[in-house]
């Protein structure tokens, strides 16, 4: 295996609070080359924030590495930790709008688009509304955040955990909703919205609980990754734990704000922008048929299925990852 390639740590060169309008404020930082490619860091969740890691995920000699943290998680204000921020101004159009503010706001023309999971999911609805914006797209453990998703993450994959899966269900103080009387299991997005719910609660002692029960449902999903990063949700602790399941139970009790299966099927309008599909073969959380029908939907798109990887990767996908900046590097600097 070639060697993995570590970039050094970097410090943004410039960085702000960018006010939406409605009370708002995102945060946006700039590092690596100020004349290199201009590249969008995605992160996922939603509700995880940017890392200073993410940094170093592109050659910070070729590209102009943008980051910023989607609303009221990270560094964003207000932080979904507070049960005063209102959810009802953070949907998937809120984001898309964001970011097109944030490309005028820093003069730039088209970006290559970086994501990561939810991230792949809120860059393809970027790209497909704006495809004459995106200079190209590297996509990593790819979701399209459809219903059949959500249904095998939340509920499918419980097969394999079903002791997890059945403390995750039945936990004490879910809406009663969601519970009916008979063994008929309801939809899902019962048991999201039940989630979502308590995390609206103003008892911070609910939130807490309802909070440390979804992580550890998501740490036994990738608890078998042992080249990635098993116990990765847990690992998060006080406010951001709280904005990571607030805002996930909000966007995926709401199918991510999404008409089903719209971004694999309007995946035509991303031919002629070049783009890399990079999927763990052993991702439980989301099986290898997503990027696949992506793949086949979006003309020209690269897929590389990494058979030592889950969900959080590997020294495999970093290696192919690096390797695959560098050939949409070389594609969207080439002259045509």
């Amino acid at each position: 295996m070639r060697r993995m390639v570590r970039y050094p740590d970097i410090e943004p060169y410039e960085t702000g609070l960018m006010d939406t309008g409605d009370g708002n404020l995102v945060y946006w930082e700039t590092c690596g080359n100020p004349d290199g490619v201009p590249a969008l860091i995605v992160h996922g969740g939603p509700g995880s924030g940017c890392s200073k890691g993410n940094r170093r995920s592109l050659d910070p000699e070729k590209f102009r590495i943008i980051l910023f943290d989607q609303r009221n998680c990270g560094r964003s204000l207000p932080h979904a930790s507070d049960p005063a921020a209102d959810m009802s101004l953070n949907t998937t159009e809120h984001l898309l709008a964001d970011m097109e503010q944030l490309r005028e706001h820093l003069g730039v023309e088209k970006w290559l688009l970086q994501g990561a999971s939810w991230g792949v999911t809120l860059s393809l609805a970027y790209a497909e509304r704006h495809p004459d914006r995106v200079s190209g797209m590297l996509m990593l453990s790819v979701t399209s955040t459809r219903r059949l998703e959500l249904d095998w993450l939340y509920r499918g994959v419980g097969r394999f955990f079903p002791e997890a899966w059945a403390r995750f269900r039945d936990f004490p103080g879910l809406a009663d909703s969601y519970r009916l009387p008979t063994d008929t299991e309801p939809p899902i997005s019962g048991l999201l919205m039940a989630y979502s719910r308590m995390m609206e609660d103003p008892d911070i002692g609910v939130r807490t609980r309802a909070a440390a029960e979804w992580v550890a449902w998501e740490d036994a999903v990738i608890s078998q990754e042992v080249n990635g990063s098993p116990g990765s949700y847990s690992a998060r602790v006080d406010d951001p734990r709280l904005a990571f399941v607030r805002i996930c139970a909000h966007y995926f009790a709401h199918d991510a704000f999404l008409d089903d299966g719209v971004l694999i099927r309007e995946a035509g309008k991303l031919e002629g922008i070049p783009g890399v599909l990079i999927h763990g073969r052993n991702d439980l959380g989301g099986g290898a048929c997503t990027p696949w029908e992506l793949a086949r939907a979006w003309p020209g798109a690269e897929l590389i299925i990494i058979e030592d990887s889950g969900h959080t990767g590997s020294a495999t996908m970093v290696n192919e990852r690096h390797a695959a900046a560098d050939r949409l590097y070389q594609q969207i600097t080439s002259p045509a």
